[in-house]
């Protein structure tokens, strides 16, 4: 049997399956069909200081981009942190830790950047039960706008005062979320290091504005005549996600602190993705405003399935497991040499491999074989670069080959795969 069980900074849960504070989160209605469903914790959505009632538009608060089969590829939102009361949210976190004692259950906050601010809302969230706090240091619209959010999440001193303040005054697990929307993730994540944070979280949506409408000529989409830039997020931003994870997974200033990975996790695969790259947990936001609650079942299964796969008997044995694999540019191997080859029997020779080449890349494929159409890698031009796989409609027709040292027949001499690539081209041949 796999064991999917999860501990995230002292939090135990059935499972390494997390919501990510957002509109999912947002209320004890929404929270309880999760855990129903089989979620193993929640981030509940951002609470803000008790006061005059935040004040979301009515317009549209989500813009999409979709693929040509109306996938949702990207999600864009301006919405705020909740806009219910922070008695009733603490209310209703109280009761549903009671009600789900195995699960995990963090609260996302976010107050002005002043220590007392931070405090008197510290005191409230624990006197509810709550396992942790997520501080939003990643909110790119609105609330940055006001100080807070991203604005904080964007000046690692910030980062690092902030976080000090909640170790400070609360004994609660305390994770900093971080903003995407910055030169080097690293600064911010080792700054929540040095103030104490348990954990860090990323990434935090991305600043975008998802298109324009040509006939009305304003920005899409838009609150009556206007728009404003909101956070993007969803399938499209993973590899952004991906890369940012395993900097700080790497980096020798944050080695060791746990980090939960959010972006674009839609399934089972990408949930493996994230913690091969050092996520001790993943937390989902956008796939479950696409298809609900119930894509855990899949994931549970998926994930299960993969680790007794691989011969694995938990998840603590992928957390980090491709983590050596990531290196900088400079340190990558200059002898490795590949070369493109085409499997002509699934080949459909439909030439998009050939046009691309020939057009922007190295003309490295012919358009005759024998002298009928079809389409073969010219190895002395070939270097490698993997764009004919890419574009290629036919999953494994075109694949790269590895090529080894051999033995020079004439000689008897072993020749390196570097050498031998080089003395194929024309313009270098020692013949």
């Amino acid at each position: 049997m796999i064991d999917l069980k999860s501990t995230f900074i002292g939090i135990q849960t059935p499972n390494p399956f997390w919501l990510a504070s957002a509109p999912p989160t947002d209320k004890a209605y929404n929270v309880n069909r999760a855990f129903e469903a089989g979620w193993g914790g929640v981030m509940w959505k951002t609470l803000g200081e008790a006061g005059p009632a935040i004040v979301n538009v009515s317009g549209p608060r989500y813009g999409a981009w979709h693929g040509k089969d109306r996938s949702l590829m990207g999600l864009n939102n301006i919405e705020l942190i909740t806009d219910r009361d922070l008695e009733i949210n603490l209310t209703e976190i109280i009761q549903v830790k009671k009600d789900w004692p195995d699960r995990g259950v963090v609260v996302s906050l976010m107050v002005p950047c002043e220590e007392q601010a931070w405090k008197d809302i510290l005191m409230r969230v624990e006197d509810t039960g709550a396992d942790g706090i997520e501080l939003n240091f990643g909110c790119p619209h609105g609330m940055s706008e006001r100080g807070m959010g991203a604005a904080v999440g964007q000046v690692p001193e910030y980062v690092e005062m902030v976080t000090s303040w909640c170790k400070q005054h609360s004994d609660l697990a305390t994770i900093v979320k971080l903003t995407p929307n910055i030169t080097d993730v690293r600064n911010s994540a080792r700054a929540a290091v040095r103030g104490g944070a348990d954990a860090v979280s990323l990434i935090n949506t991305i600043n975008s504005i998802m298109g324009v409408d040509l006939d009305q000529m304003k920005m899409s989409p838009s609150v009556g005549a206007q728009g404003a830039h909101g956070g993007y997020c969803g399938p499209a931003v993973k590899p952004i996600a991906l890369h940012m994870l395993s900097e700080i997974a790497r980096d020798a200033q944050c080695k060791g602190i746990p980090i939960s990975g959010i972006g674009g996790v839609t399934d089972w695969h990408d949930a493996a993705e994230f913690m091969a790259l050092g996520a001790t947990n993943v937390q989902v936001c956008t796939a479950v405003m696409t298809y609900g609650f119930r894509i855990v079942d899949d994931m549970i299964d998926g994930l299960s399935r993969y680790l007794a796969d691989q011969g694995m008997s938990s998840v603590d044995q992928l957390i980090g497991a491709a983590v050596p694999s990531v290196t900088d540019w400079n340190q990558l191997d200059l002898n490795y040499v590949v070369k493109a080859q085409i499997d002509q029997n699934s080949c459909i020779k439909c030439g998009r491999c050939h046009i691309v080449c020939e057009d922007t890349s190295h003309q490295a494929i012919s358009t005759e074989i024998n002298g009928e159409r079809g389409f073969e890698v010219k190895d002395e031009e070939c270097v490698g670069c993997n764009l004919c796989v890419n574009v290629c409609p036919v999953e494994n027709c075109i694949t790269l080959r590895e090529l080894h040292d051999e033995v020079d027949p004439r000689t008897g001499e072993m020749v390196s795969a570097e050498y031998r690539n080089w003395t194929q081209h024309p313009n270098n041949s020692m013949a």
